[in-house]
């Protein structure tokens, strides 16, 4: 499965989906997000508190996107702003092949241009079946609310602003995701007997917890991630989205992989 020819960032998608990319990352922007929402992160910028910085978001969001005017609209514009991207957030949450979980994998596929590799079922090409029904799931969901895209550009660049105050030096962090069919994962490469590459769906979740890994899986994979990948993690806004902490959403495509060994104690 390919990459899109074209994005809104600020580099090319086969860039962002390589492995050589994992290993020497650079910022990943979108297009027009920083310099059209500037007001919020000069606000930011004033705030030495986690959390408040959190609820400056969370307004500042409430207010661009009308989040908080959905109980004075009609049914149909009611149901479309109260749908958040926190709503979305925590659809992927429950199932990463849900509705919810079809508008999040197109956010990154018209972003960043990494195509899905699987919704439901494998997705070998933007002209399959598969890749048809996958659509037909991402326009489901974009219905259900108001600019949800925007919303989640605005997003990324938040919990980009937030990483780079809370890791200012690495630019990378050591996650683990763990897979019940390591197989279903396209091979790019066996270097050894526990180190591959290979490649991920364009958005997954991972945990920075290696025990809680073997919750989700059977094979457990280390694997280094460019802070600039992040989309998501447990404590970046007030209140848990996530299932548990450690928790991270990330941006797929080509990733080397360690197999992490079952310790029994």
């Amino acid at each position: 499965m390919g990459n899109g020819s074209y994005n809104y960032c600020n580099l090319p998608p086969w860039v962002i989906a390589s492995h050589h990319f994992n290993d020497n990352p650079q910022a990943i922007a979108i297009q027009g997000v920083l310099e059209a929402n500037r007001f919020l992160f000069n606000k930011l910028d004033s705030l030495e508190n986690q959390v408040e910085r959190a609820l400056t978001f969370n307004d500042f969001m409430s207010v661009k996107f009308q989040l908080h005017h959905w109980q004075d609209q009609t049914d149909t514009a009611r149901k479309s702003i109260k749908n958040s991207y926190l709503r979305f957030l925590r659809g992927w949450m429950m199932d990463s092949n849900s509705i919810e979980g079809a508008v999040l994998k197109r956010w990154v596929e018209s972003r960043m241009g990494i195509v899905p590799t699987f919704h439901r079922a494998r997705i070998s090409s933007i002209h399959s079946e598969e890749y048809f029904d996958f659509s037909i799931d991402v326009m489901k969901g974009s219905a259900r609310t108001n600019a949800i895209q925007s919303q989640l550009d605005l997003l990324y660049e938040y919990c980009q602003y937030e990483l780079a105050r809370k890791y200012p030096a690495p630019n990378q962090i050591l996650l683990y995701r763990g897979t019940y069919d390591a197989s279903e994962h396209l091979l790019i490469e066996q270097i050894d007997k526990r180190n591959q590459i290979v490649r991920l769906n364009n958005l997954v979740s991972c945990t920075s917890d290696e025990e809680r890994a073997w919750e989700f899986g059977s094979t457990v994979w280390e694997l280094r991630v460019p802070l600039c990948k992040i989309v998501f993690y447990n404590d970046l806004l007030p209140g848990s989205i996530m299932k548990g902490e450690g928790e991270y959403l990330i941006v797929g495509g080509e990733y080397r992989v360690r197999q992490v060994m079952c310790t029994i104690s």
